[in-house]
């Protein structure tokens, strides 16, 4: 409670898994909170998204903020092994280069885990189409006054709270204010994706085809490598199929406030033609009857060196963009929030430096390891160059070459899973936070 007597009040920007996970965290923490979103309404059906991967840590957390035991794995599928396979685009012909059936990731769809996340907050929190447009801080510090115009209305309104939260993603326009010369790094390569619903016809030709590829469809990740290309393949609930595959391009021209490109009928039929050519005919048959493919520019960012100013801060891709081959830009944002909202629960109002300045040092030694290695795990699937070694041949790869391809070698991955029950044997303000336990941060899942 602050000196009032009145809880502390948070404004989220961003109304996406970030800006969710940071609202359950803070209400937890006993602070009134307020997202705005741009989106008039919030998603319905299942709209045109991305499948996400969630690993143990993440699982934890989500199922501690939905209350009733079970939901969110009714609403995702197993991801028990990481497979990363060689795809001889002559042959037409797969060949495994490394497994690991001890992955324990979930895969769940982007507007499902949103319904989740989004049914189980206060309605009354929600500010659908509100568009943000600025900010500023008293000069004492204590509260910021945000400015959001109502879309359906052109209305103007004004809003004041303790503490600002930047959730609105890779390109933030809260972080522009404080970094105008930050750039994001073009990775070299888009990514057409897509997620072919089956449900009306799941003994097709096509389904039944690539089952017989991808015979541990349902409980694996896979990642299909071919030269200078791969492509990732997984199921998610309701017989969707989620694939998503990265080619080498020079940087195209991006229009509005997106990294998503809108795509021609001749784009999508060029795209079918050079499918056809790269991957086995199984998986190039999915990619043809996927309904409305669509084009994500990878982009990712070097690490940042602070995650807040005053009463301001950055979580989820607003903190660090990443690209997406670690599978961890979900997963890097519902840990945010998580750590977030314990520190401002452990700190309170009154010290809110304190509380920012202990987030930050948790949590920015980790993400900037996780964004770099995902940044390099790319360039390798791609074939592209890096300092320290030729570029990766799938064809010609040697085991250990292959090794580095695994999900487990990600810093900070395989100590995710211990430290959620684990109890330290001293208080937390007498922790001398090393980087390991910002990947790891004790969350009392009660």
């Amino acid at each position: 409670m602050n000196e009032a007597g009145k809880k502390p009040k948070a404004v989220v920007v961003g109304g996406s898994i970030a800006g969710l996970s940071c609202a359950h965290a803070l209400i937890l923490a006993g602070w009134d909170v307020v997202v705005l979103e741009k989106s008039c309404a919030p998603p319905s059906g299942s709209p045109t998204g991305a499948g996400l991967g969630l690993d143990p840590l993440a699982q934890q957390l989500i199922e501690s903020w939905l209350g009733p035991p079970g939901l969110l794995h009714k609403a995702s599928m197993p991801l028990t092994i990481d497979q990363d396979q060689a795809t001889d685009s002559e042959k037409k012909i797969s060949s495994t280069l490394t497994r690991d059936e001890n992955f324990n990731f979930r895969a769940a769809h982007w507007a499902d885990l949103h319904g989740l996340l989004s049914n189980a907050l206060p309605q009354d929190i929600f500010c659908w189409g509100h568009l943000f447009l600025s900010f500023c801080s008293s000069d004492d510090k204590t509260c910021v006054e945000v400015k959001t115009k109502v879309i359906e209305t052109g209305k103007i309104i004004k809003i004041v709270g303790n503490l600002l939260v930047a959730a609105d993603g890779c390109l933030s326009s809260i972080r522009r204010s404080f970094l105008p010369d930050l750039k994001l790094r073009y990775s070299g390569y888009c990514a057409w994706r897509g997620i072919l619903d089956f449900s009306d016809n799941d003994n097709s030709e096509a389904i039944m085809g690539i089952r017989r590829a991808y015979p541990d469809l349902g409980t694996c990740l896979y990642f299909d490598l071919a030269s200078g290309t791969h492509c990732v393949l997984y199921e998610l609930l309701n017989k969707r199929i989620n694939w998503i595959w990265y080619v080498n391009q020079p940087e195209p021209e991006l229009k509005g406030n997106s990294v998503t490109m809108k795509v021609s009928s001749d784009m999508i039929e060029k795209m079918h033609e050079e499918a056809e050519k790269v991957w086995v005919p199984e998986l190039a048959r999915v990619m043809k009857e996927t309904k409305e493919p669509f084009i994500n520019v990878i982009y990712d960012c070097d690490p940042l060196e602070q995650l807040f100013w005053d009463n301001v801060v950055l979580i989820g891709d607003a903190a660090h963009p990443t690209t997406p081959h670690g599978v961890r830009s979900t997963n890097m944002s519902i840990v945010d929030a998580a750590v977030l909202g314990e520190c401002l629960k452990k700190w309170g109002v009154a010290n809110l430096h304190s509380a920012l300045t202990e987030y930050q040092s948790i949590r920015l030694p980790v993400v900037s390891k996780q964004v770099l290695h995902s940044r390099r795990v790319g360039r390798i699937k791609q074939g592209l160059i890096l300092p320290d070694r030729k570029p990766f041949d799938p064809q010609t790869a040697t085991p250990e070459d292959c090794q580095e391809l695994q999900q487990k070698n990600m810093p900070f991955f395989a100590d995710v899973r211990s430290v959620v029950d684990l109890h330290l044997p001293f208080p937390m303000e007498h922790t001398c936070w090393q980087p390991a336990l910002g990947a790891l941060f004790i969350y009392n899942i009660q």
